[in-house]
């Protein structure tokens, strides 16, 4: 039987595809293989958002070449896109498939294969990832991302909503709605529709699974948007923003059309209406131009919001665009930065879940070893518990005994059909 594993790097997009890729070939009787050393086929689905992005895709060809000589090594993705014949020059590399050729790539890895009938097969996330939207019609002044991924373009509902039932009869309790640029879902549909008309309905599907989102634009949160998702029980009260500064004048340069006043508004909004929501954003330091004034009004604005952790990126330029070509911050500036940055976001979620110590939070396990397991809560942390009999991706209820820096500990309080 022909094994294969699948390498990710970047957006939850990546993930849905790689779930959606993993799901169909066990099914065609392929095995899938947690260590990409022993692997058949490696399918790497690239990112590039950042050089760092660049570099991990090479890196990881050259480990698998190294350790793995013999597998066949497929390269897709946004790197792939960007630099095809860079990587067909890798002699390791088998094959390398564009963002358009990704729904044919189960179709060609079938082709490399020996399929075998299996009597089980194993996920490829312990939550289920769906991609309703790829693509971005935006042209901010630091991202590549529109050049590899094209315009936006959006799954049809009557697919997604399938998709969603087969997950839930398959035992899922949470899925994951990720796009590139989530709220542009439906706008290029006929007729049009959007994110809103899309969530109302998957709201209205049976069954106990709960409905996470992936980042959000705050461009784009409109208040009957807001209510639903944040008055929804099905919807995860987890709400993650693409801020990328609290400076107005950087966020002009970046194309972003929007002021930080705008974010104050709406993340007080989210607070007020879901007072025990996770809130996350995205946060780009070291843009060029980017002076210590600048910074120190997003640092402001983060450290006075109700946000409870940030992704912080140091800018990094990307080939093709606008701010590539525009004088950049010095590199210990970008350090210096992000380390503040990052420092702030730690005791913000330090100080996010002591809320929750002595209380009970509903969540999934996530992962399980013979020393503990790891439970996620649906307001999005994750909490260490003693091993237990549920199973991965099952609903638990779990009590905060515990919460430091770098963890969160508890027990579980209800297991499932408990």
């Amino acid at each position: 039987m022909t094994s294969f594993s699948i390498q990710t790097f970047g957006c939850r997009v990546n993930q849905a595809e790689a779930f959606w890729w993993t799901d169909v070939l066990q099914k065609k009787g392929l095995k899938h293989e947690q260590d990409h050393i022993h692997s058949d086929v490696v399918v790497i689905n690239s990112c590039t958002l950042t050089a760092r992005a660049d570099s991990d895709t090479r890196s990881f060809i050259r480990r698998v070449a190294r350790l793995n000589p013999g597998a066949k090594m497929i390269v897709t993705g946004c790197y792939a896109e960007r630099v095809p014949e860079e990587l067909k020059e890798m002699p390791q590399v088998w094959e390398v498939f564009s963002n358009s050729e990704k729904r044919d790539l189960s179709a060609k890895v079938l082709a490399l294969s020996r399929p075998m009938k299996q009597e089980s097969t194993a996920p490829f996330r312990s939550r289920a990832l769906v991609k309703i939207q790829d693509g971005c019609d935006y042209q901010c002044t630091f991202c590549v991302i529109p050049s590899v991924r094209g315009h936006s373009v959006s799954i049809e509902k009557k697919e997604i909503l399938t998709r969603i039932r087969e997950l839930i009869a398959q035992g899922f309790k949470e899925v994951v709605l990720t796009g590139i640029h989530l709220n542009c879902y439906g706008l290029d549909l006929k007729p049009k529709s959007s994110l809103l008309d899309l969530i109302q309905m998957i709201t209205c599907l049976r069954g106990d699974t709960r409905i996470r989102l992936s980042s959000l634009d705050p461009r784009h949160l409109e208040p009957s948007l807001l209510d639903l998702i944040t008055k929804s029980e099905k919807i995860c009260p987890h709400f993650h923003l693409s801020l990328q500064s609290g400076s107005d004048e950087v966020l002009r340069r970046m194309g972003r059309k929007i002021k930080a006043a705008d974010y104050k508004r709406i993340l007080s909004c989210l607070r007020e209406k879901s007072p025990l929501a996770s809130l996350g954003a995205d946060i780009i330091v070291g843009f060029p131009g980017e002076t210590e004034e600048d910074f120190q009004r997003t640092f402001g604005l983060l450290e006075h919001s109700p946000l409870t952790y940030c992704h912080v990126f140091s800018y990094s330029p990307r080939p093709g665009t606008m701010a590539e070509a525009w004088p950049q911050v010095k590199a210990a500036n970008k350090k210096q930065r992000a380390a503040s940055l990052r420092a702030l976001s730690r005791k913000k979620n330090m100080e996010f879940r002591r809320l929750f110590l002595g209380k009970e939070c509903d969540g999934i396990v996530i992962k399980k070893s013979r020393a503990q397991d790891q439970v996620l809560t649906f307001n999005y942390f994750k909490v260490f518990v003693p091993p237990s009999s549920a199973a991965e991706k099952a609903e638990v209820r779990v009590e905060i005994t515990e919460v430091k820096e770098q963890e969160t500990r508890g027990r579980i309080k209800r297991l499932p059909d408990a």
